[in-house]
């Protein structure tokens, strides 16, 4: 499967709707970028149960905001609609592979139980056990 173009509008859709998304965060003017995006596309092609999709930070500038994207390239992965890693930086080819087989290879049923007991924990913090958190980011979720 080759990577994916996608835009502010199809990012939830393309999280939600998928099982295991890998984002790359780029522009056209970066170097790394540049670098990385020749890897990027050929785990694609060896991932086809994976979504490989790319923003544009200079096109989706607001989506790079959200997302708290400050140096690029940044690979993010999610799964399950988690978000289960987040790096900055070019990675080599053997290192984006064990990023790519730590993703598959994570308990979920783990990973969810980690996140509803971050937000409890959350809410209780804040007085009130109705408050829903924010979005689910790595920083709940145990390294791999």
């Amino acid at each position: 499967m080759a990577t994916v173009d996608i835009t502010g509008e199809q990012f939830a859709s393309t999280i939600e709707g998928n099982d295991i998304v890998l984002v790359d965060f780029w522009a056209e003017w970066c170097g790394p970028c540049r670098q990385f995006a020749p890897t990027y596309s050929a785990a694609s092609e060896k991932h086809p149960d994976v979504v490989f999709a790319k923003v544009d930070t200079e096109a989706e500038q607001q989506l790079a905001a959200e997302a708290g994207i400050s140096s690029i390239p940044t690979l993010m992965a999610f799964r399950e609609k988690v978000l289960v890693f987040s790096q900055p930086g070019a990675l080599p080819a053997a290192q984006l592979e064990q990023v790519i087989d730590a993703v598959k290879a994570l308990d979920m049923e783990e990973v969810h139980a980690h996140v509803a007991r971050s937000q409890a924990e959350a809410a209780a913090a804040a007085g009130n056990s109705s408050k829903t958190s924010g979005p689910q980011d790595g920083s709940q979720i145990p390294d791999f």
